[in-house]
């Protein structure tokens, strides 16, 4: 756990709010002078907090394709299968993201994927791969409601 100010947090949630902010523009929203502003945002990567830097692209626009979120449970949960399925969803390129969760279900992924059928496809060779995947549930997304942006004030404020 690393301590954070509140200039820390602050340079945080600007950054994950837009990461292309200007030196002087991010100096100025948090009250420093350019240098020990820029100072900081280098320690926060240093330290790892910011992972890195990307553009939030709406691939829709870009080319046709289906999001698909699916519940995945393993029929075992041995380090050596899980780090094998956690293996092949970092390699596929299918794959948006993917997460392990507690509770019913082993693992959430969205894939996207130019239609239903070659999601199923994807799907289908994962299972022919032995995987050990049990079950999964596949959730058709309609609509994007909301996607990641900053870190509520009140959120950041409170740690």
């Amino acid at each position: 756990m690393h301590k954070l100010d509140r200039y820390d947090l602050k340079i945080l949630q600007i950054l994950a709010d837009d990461g292309r902010i200007t030196k002087s523009s991010l100096a100025e929203a948090i009250n420093l002078s350019v240098t020990p502003a820029w100072e900081r945002v280098r320690k926060l990567e240093a330290a790892g907090l910011i992972i890195g830097y990307r553009a939030q692209i709406d691939w829709a626009a870009v080319f046709k394709r289906q999001q698909v979120l699916v519940e995945i449970t393993l029929a075992r949960h041995t380090a050596q299968d899980m780090r094998r399925f956690e293996q092949r969803m970092v390699a596929a390129p299918e794959v948006a993201f993917c997460y392990a969760t507690g509770g019913g279900v082993d693992y959430l992924a969205m894939i996207q994927a130019p239609d239903v059928d070659a999601y199923q496809r994807f799907v289908d060779q994962l299972l022919l791969e032995d995987l050990g995947i049990e079950r999964y549930f596949t959730y058709i997304v309609t609509k994007t409601i909301k996607t990641a942006g900053a870190l509520p004030a009140e959120l950041a404020s409170s740690s």
